[in-house]
């Protein structure tokens, strides 16, 4: 199923497709190589939510137009923080833009907390935020030509929207500190060797081939056994092991016997391929 522009919200930051259960969601600042603003954050959470809710929409690839990925935080971002945290007490002003920042928390974790697995295309330049963002994905693959920095220590900030809780979950935390402590480049072929990316392709035209090909792989997948296999993983990363079989005991318990393993079983004894409604 394909769905027309005119069905799809509409974002100034982002770009929507959806076609044969996939959702394709762009950055769309090429004239800031994708600077992440305000904007940016607020329709990202957004899309994300549309993600979720469109039962149509089964997996979701996150990639970027222009020359780059993203080149990470927006610094007129910092100009917009500060008019929308003024007050005439330091105290309040302090109180407003702690909720700022952990709003804009929110609209990364996002992507982790939609129900469907999300993967993230990148295809060149990725900085700071952009590094926030792909952190948050279920999956990551990118082009030789990509790179990658965790930037924020070089203009004298502490990344504060996911990356230092995500990324040495990811590459362990030795090199995540290594990375985060000395903002130094990572090209897309190291990005594969210490895990921060799942695969390196060797051009973006194999890249989107590649992405394309996973996405349709989970797209004939069961949605209901997906969304309960990532939320499992995603539980079980930050629950000991005992608490993870309780949750996933939990999920069989209640969703186990649905009509997609019924369709599973009659499938295989047809011959045929699976057929799951949305």
């Amino acid at each position: 199923m394909s769905a027309t522009s005119s069905t799809l919200p509409a974002f100034r930051t982002l770009q929507l497709s959806l076609a044969g259960g996939i959702a394709r969601i762009v950055l769309n600042r090429p004239e800031k190589a994708n600077a992440i603003n305000l904007a940016m954050w607020q329709e990202l959470r957004r899309a994300m939510q549309w993600l979720q809710h469109t039962a149509e929409a089964r997996v979701g690839i996150l990639s970027a137009a222009g020359a780059h990925f993203s080149a990470g935080l927006d610094l007129a971002s910092f100009d917009e923080l500060q008019q929308a945290t003024r007050d005439d007490c330091d105290g309040r002003a302090r109180e407003k833009l702690l909720a700022a920042i952990l709003d804009i928390q929110d609209t990364v974790t996002a992507i982790e907390r939609c129900h469907k697995p999300v993967i993230a295309e990148v295809h060149a330049a990725c900085v700071g935020g952009g590094i926030d963002i792909i952190t948050a994905c279920d999956l990551r693959y990118c082009s030789a030509q990509a790179w990658f920095c965790v930037k924020e220590i070089d203009v004298g900030l502490v990344a504060d929207v996911g990356t230092l809780q995500r990324l040495p979950l990811l590459i362990g935390e030795g090199m995540a500190r290594e990375l985060c402590y000395s903002g130094r480049r990572v090209e897309g072929a190291e990005a594969q060797t210490i895990r921060l990316v799942n695969r390196c392709y060797d051009d973006a035209a194999a890249l989107r081939q590649g992405v394309e090909e996973m996405a349709r792989c989970l797209a004939a997948k069961s949605p209901l056994a997906l969304r309960g296999t990532k939320q499992a993983i995603t539980h079980a990363r930050e629950h000991s092991i005992a608490d993870g079989l309780q949750q996933v005991a939990l999920w069989n318990a209640a969703m186990l016997f649905s009509n997609d393993l019924r369709e599973v079983q009659q499938a295989r004894s047809a011959g045929r391929a699976p057929r799951f409604a949305d």
